[in-house]
């Protein structure tokens, strides 16, 4: 198995930034619990605080498809409809 990391850049509507951030944080400790998780770490842009980076790695791209399954997931989409501006996600190897 070859160890996945994961980049996701989720950049919010300025008015619902708090509201993104809130359920961004949520996400954390029931993340980190999952199996195949090894880290799941939220950042804040420094320059623009609407912009929120995970930099995730899993011990295998299975098991982050099962997290991207899960229901809290499903939640925080539902939470947040319509206060995201963009999402991008790249799947990422460590070669160094």
């Amino acid at each position: 198995m070859t160890k996945l990391t994961i980049v996701a850049n989720i950049v919010a509507n300025a008015d619902k930034m708090e509201l993104v951030k809130a359920e961004l944080l949520k996400l954390i400790d029931i993340t980190r619990a999952e199996e195949g998780c090894l880290n799941y770490d939220l950042h804040q842009d420094n320059e623009n605080p609407a912009h929120f980076t995970f930099y995730e790695n899993w011990a295998s791209r299975e098991l982050w498809q099962t997290h991207m399954a899960n229901t809290h997931l499903a939640d925080y989409m539902a939470a947040t409809e319509g206060a995201v501006a963009s999402f991008t996600l790249n799947e990422m190897t460590h070669i160094g």
